[in-house]
């Protein structure tokens, strides 16, 4: 079976830096993360781009009963995105989607205050902005950030990742102005089958990392400011 495995996110992100190397050292790039999974790999794309780092919060709507398949997807903004034919082919009702979008919402509003605290998004309007997650399958989550990227007028929509499967990565390529991936396997099977440690990234390493990355970017600001992550 033909495509690339990584050892870790953390190899992964070092890889696709090495791809994005054309954007280091702009004023003008932000690296946004989808987490939990996509924080570790775009902390290594900022940190080689000497780029900033945040993240954009994206929620998979799942079928009831069967999470795993992904019906569509929220973001921040008041985004939602969903696939139509899994909706269509299992008949699923509104107000289905309804209650489902409504748990996600919850939960995207805690993990924005969980992972940002006090400290505000980064503007996107004019920047070259990367989204980067650790591998794309359906392609539900990045369609939803797209889609809450380009609302705020952007100069450029970048998607970044390791892996992606074969027709995404394609389906892509007219939605955004590029996409970059290290590896595109013939037979994709799922995202976790391309790395040979997949732990689940946890909320605590997510908050650690935006903060490592903000005080690489901003050591000055953030030791004079009143900003506590710990208040959460």
């Amino acid at each position: 079976m033909k495509g690339q495995r990584f050892l870790n996110r953390m190899e992964a992100g070092q890889l696709l830096a090495k791809k994005l190397k054309a954007y280091a050292n702009r004023g003008d790039v932000l690296v946004l993360a989808l987490p939990r999974g996509g924080v570790p790999v775009a902390f290594e794309v900022a940190r080689a781009l000497h780029a900033p780092l945040d993240v954009m919060i994206v929620r998979k709507l799942g079928v009831p009963g069967q999470e795993e398949l992904a019906m569509g997807a929220i973001a921040s903004g008041g985004v939602r995105v969903l696939n139509e034919d899994v909706v269509q082919m299992l008949a699923l009702p509104e107000e289905v989607v309804n209650k489902v979008a409504a748990h996600e919402q919850r939960e995207l509003e805690r993990r924005e205050h969980l992972y940002r605290g006090n400290w505000p998004a980064y503007d996107i309007h004019d920047r070259i902005v990367i989204l980067v997650d650790d591998g794309i399958a359906t392609g539900a989550t990045m369609r939803a950030a797209a889609s809450a990227v380009r609302k705020q007028h952007p100069a450029r929509i970048i998607i970044a990742v390791p892996v992606a499967a074969y027709e995404t990565s394609r389906e892509f390529t007219a939605e955004v102005d590029e996409v970059v991936c290290v590896s595109i396997p013939e037979a994709f099977l799922a995202v976790g089958f391309w790395y040979e440690h997949f732990d689940q990234t946890s909320d605590e390493e997510v908050r650690q990392l935006l903060e490592r990355a903000r005080r690489e970017q901003h050591p000055v600001v953030l030791q004079n400011s009143s900003y506590d992550r710990t208040e959460n």
